[in-house]
């Protein structure tokens, strides 16, 4: 989900995907919220609902509601997709997908209520710096559309600031970091088809193993009492692909305005820091930085402590198609209904589109004229309230087979002593985010609020409505602006319902809720194409589950730095997610003693706060065998393949053929599985002896799901 890109379909898992949660509680009032950095690509509406109903399960009835949780996402593009109810968000995945909606569902509530069931009487320390060389605007023409002076009063055209809590009990145990960071989860480009939480999930990784220890340690990712989150907020502009847009063909800069190479868009694309391009390599410099910057403002959060009363918090559904917006010169204009425009589909330099569509269209085009008005004509109204967008989708107007985008969204603000946190449905651009923040603070201010105030952008945060530039961006009409879904006085409108948040905040009002506003609830008109369940599992004749199909290269020894791997016979990943567990292991072979000695050493895997797991399969600790990398570590990759009975060999499909795609196929009977497992011996590994280890479960065709395992030849790690 991320690059609406049909050819990027999930092939297996590079980490592990996870909920963060953290619950504030004012000891005075017993007033609390929840708020959940998840790694997924944006909020959903209807997962909200879904996470308040099984919450009502876990903890009784009203103790969380719509008004006191905020799940933003992480904005991951390498998470899958189906779990946002609304037709545009599902044309490239097939529709709906139930279960990535349930799992998404049951791993963020149970992540919440761990962190509720968890609360400590503690503290919350605060710190904020610049972090440089992590992110660059991938948009700069359009910022510098903002005007000079407003320009002037910042370094950069890209927020560098990063505000980190640290989250202390009474006794001065950390229990948790939570900051906000502005850079897309786009390492990882639109050809990866690996589920991954990208840079900030490798940070979160790499600040939660210096908390909770290591897998060699016996904790898994995302197990331990320390939960590390590293939150999106005003990234709409923002890329991690730090060595900039480049012409794929000759190495030049793209066109700065349309970003394409010789007229073609699909030829400029933007690469990150890793060597030649590697993403992989890329998600882990721009997640390492992010860390590192994190583990200092730990330090300096630790002699500063955030004023961290009253709780409070304030949230409206407001119908965006039709806000009232009071303009600066004293004229009065309306937001739009719901339309996209052709630089949409152009994509960005991140993951660029297809049909030679390129930013900064502000024409329409006959031909896709023609083809847009099958779905839909905009009305000259429309038109005229969406200019000087070229509309290429009228979303508003498509009602088949449901709604196509979101009109009623959540607007929210949260209170935690000094610091406020502003949720907003969509992707704000860096200008736009200051802009807000700003209002914010001036308006506490006006209202009286004295002493420090700290203002975070929560990003992409309980529904989803595209972007937001500001009005100047706006008329540039790159593919922001283009995906500005409400017309060009969308971010007025933002700035206008965040002050009345903020005024009720700080005189202690409420907000009324207008009657009669709320997102739909569409899950019972839901369409999906791709089933849930695996038809069946099956093997070539002679061959049998977990079976070596390729082996490790035992001939020569490994060092730090190399690869290896081993494919098996297996089946669809899909018939069991193995949540909170594992597909693969690495393992190196120990003194029977010394692994007695280690796994009676006291490390903790509880889930206070983290863990998007609701079931947990166990260790797997194979006697004689110390596990030192499982499927959620980022040096390992689980890859998987749909193959020809046949021949063996991989579909041209490629690895998400469906078992009932699979089995209609002319010519070829049955479809088999393998899967690889992949590993780069990382720095400081131990020498010695170790194998690879495969966890998989068959769902045969008349006795139902069996366990299996495969395991590789034992091979040599040198120091």
């Amino acid at each position: 989900m991320g690059y609406a890109n049909p050819a990027q379909v999930a092939g297996g898992v590079h980490m592990r995907l996870f909920a963060r949660a953290f619950v504030f509680e004012d000891g005075a009032t017993g007033k609390h919220f929840a708020f959940v950095s998840a790694d997924i690509g944006m909020g959903s509406d209807l997962v909200n609902a879904k996470v308040v109903e099984r919450l009502d399960a876990l903890l009784g009835e009203g103790v969380y509601t719509l008004e006191n949780i905020c799940i933003s996402g992480t904005h991951t593009h390498s998470g899958p997709a189906g779990f946002l109810q609304y037709t545009l968000f599902q044309v490239t995945s097939l529709g709906f997908m139930n279960q990535t909606f349930t799992t998404f569902v049951d791993g963020i509530a149970d992540a919440i209520a761990a962190a509720h069931q968890g609360r400590r009487s503690g503290r919350v320390g605060v710190a904020q710096a610049e972090l440089e060389d992590s992110n660059i605007n991938r948009s700069p023409t359009s910022y510098l559309l903002n005007p000079e002076d407003e320009r002037a009063e910042y370094d950069a055209d890209t927020d560098l600031n990063m505000l980190l809590l640290r989250v202390q009990a009474d006794d001065g145990t950390d229990m948790g970091a939570l900051n906000w960071f502005a850079v897309h989860g786009t390492s990882l480009n639109n050809t990866n088809r690996l589920l991954s939480g990208d840079n900030r999930g490798y940070a979160s990784y790499l600040l939660e193993r210096d908390y909770n220890g290591a897998t060699a340690d016996g904790v898994l990712p995302g197990q331990g009492d320390f939960v590390a989150a590293f939150a999106s907020s005003n990234l709409g502009d923002v890329s991690p692909n730090t060595d900039g847009a480049k012409c794929i063909h000759s190495g030049l800069p793209c066109d700065p305005v349309t970003s394409t190479c010789h007229g073609r868009n699909e030829a400029c694309i933007a690469f990150g820091p890793g060597t030649n391009g590697d993403m992989y390599e890329s998600a882990a410099i721009i997640g390492t930085r992010q860390y590192t910057h994190a583990t200092g403002l730990m330090e300096a959060a630790a002699s500063s402590p955030l004023t961290s009363t009253p709780v409070d918090y304030r949230h409206l559904f407001v119908n965006m198609s039709d806000v009232a917006v009071a303009l600066s010169d004293g004229t009065t204009a309306r937001t739009c209904r719901p339309a996209m425009g052709y630089a949409f589909a152009a994509g960005t330099t991140d993951g660029p589109g297809m049909f030679n569509f390129h930013q900064a269209m502000n024409n329409t085009t006959p031909f896709w004229t023609a083809v847009s008005d099958v779905l839909s004509t905009p009305s000259p109204a429309e038109v005229a309230c969406q200019a000087p967008k070229p509309i290429l989708l009228d979303l508003s107007g498509i009602e088949r087979p449901y709604q196509w985008d979101t009109e009623v969204v959540p607007v929210q603000l949260l209170r935690l002593g000094s610091l406020f946190i502003a949720a907003v449905p969509s992707e704000f651009t860096t200008m736009a985010g200051r802009r807000l923040r700003n209002t914010i603070e001036q308006t506490l201010r006006d209202e009286g609020v004295e002493g420090d105030i700290y203002v975070a952008i929560a990003g992409l945060a309980n529904s989803y409505s595209d972007y937001v530039t500001t009005f100047e961006e706006y008329q540039g009409q790159r593919y922001e602006a283009a995906s500005t879904i409400f017309g060009p006085h969308s971010h007025a409108a933002y700035l206008q319902l965040f002050q009345g948040l903020a005024r009720d905040l700080a005189t202690g009002q409420a907000t009324p809720q207008p009657e009669g506003v709320a997102p739909p609830d569409l899950s019972d008109q839901q369409l999906q194409l791709i089933p849930d369940q695996v038809a069946f599992d099956s093997v070539p004749s002679g061959a049998s589950f977990g079976q070596t199909v390729s082996d490790v290269d035992t001939t020569k020894t490994y060092a730090a730095g190399d690869t290896l791997e081993a494919t098996f016979w297996g089946s669809n990943p899909r018939g069991d997610l193995r949540t909170g567990d594992t597909y693969l292991a690495v393992e190196r072979r120990v003194d029977t003693t010394d692994q007695a000695r280690r796994l009676g050493s006291g490390s903790n895997s509880g889930h206070r706060g983290g863990g998007a797991g609701s079931k947990h399969h166990g260790l797997h600790q194979a006697s004689g065998w110390q596990r030192v990398a499982v499927d959620g570590d980022p040096e390992t990759r689980f890859i998987y393949h749909r193959v020809l009975s046949s021949t063996g060999a991989p579909h041209p499909e490629g690895p998400l053929v469906s078992d009932r795609q699979a089995l209609s196929l002319k010519g070829d009977s049955l479809h088999h599985s393998q899967v690889t497992l992949w590993w780069q011996v990382p720095n400081a590994t131990l020498p010695g002896e170790y194998r690879l280890r495969y966890f998989g479960q068959a769902n045969m065709r008349f006795r139902g799901p069996e366990a299996f395992e495969g395991v590789s030849s034992v091979f040599t790690v040198t120091a």
